[in-house]
């Protein structure tokens, strides 16, 4: 009896390791959460500009978004969308941090978003210098 106990520890410890291990999944992937964004994401429908908002993606390695979405609240808050954008920005930061990523560190500025033909969309990006007036 004696030589049974320690093999039963044994036996239980790994059966406790193996159950914790079944539970754990890996981290999801940059890609994946991307996946995930866009599906959270895929009811633009509007009725007007006020339910048109945008919403920083990405992140750059010197800080701030990649780019923007547009995205409606006129079926909901968001609240799911914008956890997925920020899990989505940590995965990025983390793969930047990793590869040893360097960016540009330009400002991307956000354009809005608004209601065309009953879809949110990001507003075109205003000219920066849109030249001289015409003179008559």
């Amino acid at each position: 009896m004696k030589n049974l106990v320690p093999t039963l520890r044994l036996a239980a410890a790994s059966l406790i390791v193996l159950t914790a291990c079944a539970g754990a999944r890996p981290p999801e992937t940059t890609p994946e959460l991307w996946q995930k964004v866009q599906a959270a994401n895929s009811d633009l429908a509007c009725d007007n500009g006020s339910q048109c908002h945008s919403l920083g993606v990405g992140a750059k390695a010197c800080g701030g978004p990649e780019r923007y979405i547009a995205w409606s609240s006129k079926n909901g808050d968001g609240t799911q969308l914008k956890a997925l954008v920020e899990q989505h920005a940590a995965a990025r930061r983390a793969d930047d941090k990793r590869e040893g990523m360097m960016s540009t560190c330009s400002v991307v500025s956000d354009p809005g978003a608004t209601c065309r033909a009953g879809v949110c969309v990001i507003n075109p990006p205003a000219l920066l210098n849109p030249g001289p007036a015409s003179v008559k």
